[in-house]
């Protein structure tokens, strides 16, 4: 059934229906709603989770460590400095191959101090070892979520689900939130493996020490293996279709291309292609709807959207920018003292001496600026000029 619900209120209501057994977090804006409406439903009987209260988002990060390496399900959600202060934890969630799904409601870092959005805040967990998967609007952030445990189980990797704050975590949008019995059609019970828990009658051990011999080695697997998760990506995503098709088909309705790791949106041969992440996106399309009918741009413009950014689906990127004269990559965050933006980096460095179109990076709604369609025709024109340097714009 579809609804009208926040964003927060949406992901609250497809957490409580995954049915983890441990959820714990600290609140910090913007993410602050989920966790108040998941504290909400244990309050009110209608959740069957332990809701653990923690004094810090590096204790809340560690709960959930340590009631996943039980062999349970669990969830946690955080934004901007509380995720910075989950790095230590975050990384040896990865290390220790523990299945654990995290919301960031993303939001600029400091100094100076901003609560409003941009993608700063993830960037710096882009090296962790974790599945980051990023939302255009609620339905999405609802199915990732709900694809995010499928391909943690299923391989034993953290992931975390990336939602623009109060841009999603505040608005209210129409949604259809799979129920309980939908949801264990596609995502059964989590039953790990032996030896994939704490259990004392068949000892293991989770980051235990690594001598120089053996470091490397588990580290490349841990990487591997999170590369070879796009396979699983994309053949979950197929099934996941089927949870909700009606409102899958509201947020691919005009998309050529659809599935767990890109979404393309546009003509088959575009002169330029914009590419970004998260709610920007909508922004985009709507841009590109308008431009393309008001100026006749031989081949006209197109909309890649990244939803997987890690791992990072080089292949599927290149399959669409190879067509195209022109790319900017539109990115909410900043890789301080490197020539582009994050996102831009991996572009550059898939498309290197592989395809010849031209790509440069643009810089836009740092601290929450806001992105308009002005901004994004002034990035059209300057994206076909010779000069290729990273920009801000806004």
């Amino acid at each position: 059934m579809r609804q009208i619900l926040e964003g927060s209120q949406a992901i609250a209501q497809t957490i409580n229906n995954i049915n983890p057994n441990v959820i714990s977090a600290y609140p910090i804006t913007p993410q602050t709603h989920i966790v108040e409406d998941l504290a909400k439903l244990k309050a009110d009987g209608l959740a069957k989770y332990e809701y653990v209260r923690a004094e810090s988002e590096f204790a809340a990060a560690s709960i959930v460590a340590g009631a996943s390496a039980t062999g349970v399900r669990t969830y946690t959600a955080t934004s901007s400095q509380g995720l910075l202060l989950m790095t230590e934890v975050l990384f040896n969630i990865a290390g220790m191959r523990l299945p654990i799904v995290l919301t960031c409601a993303n939001r600029g870092v400091s100094a100076p101090i901003t609560i409003w959005n941009d993608h700063q805040d993830a960037m710096t967990m882009r090296d962790a070892g974790w599945v980051m998967l990023f939302a255009e609007n609620h339905q999405e952030a609802v199915e990732q979520h709900i694809l995010a445990y499928k391909i943690a189980e299923s391989r034993n990797l953290p992931v975390m689900v990336n939602i623009d704050g109060f841009v999603l975590t505040h608005t209210y949008e129409g949604v259809s939130v799979p129920s309980t019995a939908q949801i264990k059609k596609f995502l059964p019970a989590y039953k790990p493996a032996n030896g994939q828990y704490l259990d004392t009658k068949n000892p293991v051990s989770f980051g235990a020490f690594a001598a120089p011999p053996y470091y490397m080695e588990i580290r490349q697997q841990l990487h591997d293996d999170l590369m070879a998760t796009q396979e699983v990506i994309l053949k979950e995503y197929e099934k996941l279709k089927e949870l909700v098709p009606e409102a899958i088909k509201v947020t691919e309705a005009k998309a050529q291309i659809n599935n767990g790791l890109v979404e393309y949106y546009g003509p088959n041969t575009p002169s330029i292609v914009l590419v970004a992440m998260g709610s920007l996106v909508g922004t985009i399309k709507d841009a590109v709807d308008e431009y393309n009918k008001k100026f006749k741009l031989n081949g006209g413009l197109g909309v890649l959207k990244i939803k997987s950014f890690r791992p990072f689906p080089a292949a599927e990127v290149l399959k669409i920018l190879v067509k195209a004269k022109y790319v900017a990559v539109m990115e909410k965050a900043v890789s301080l003292g490197a020539p582009d933006s994050p996102l831009a980096l991996d572009i550059k460095s898939a498309a290197k001496n592989k395809i010849k179109t031209k790509i440069q990076s643009f810089v836009v709604g740092l601290g929450g600026r806001d992105i308009t369609g002005k901004t994004i025709n002034h990035i059209i024109t300057e994206v076909k000029k010779k000069d290729d340097r990273m920009k801000y714009v806004g």
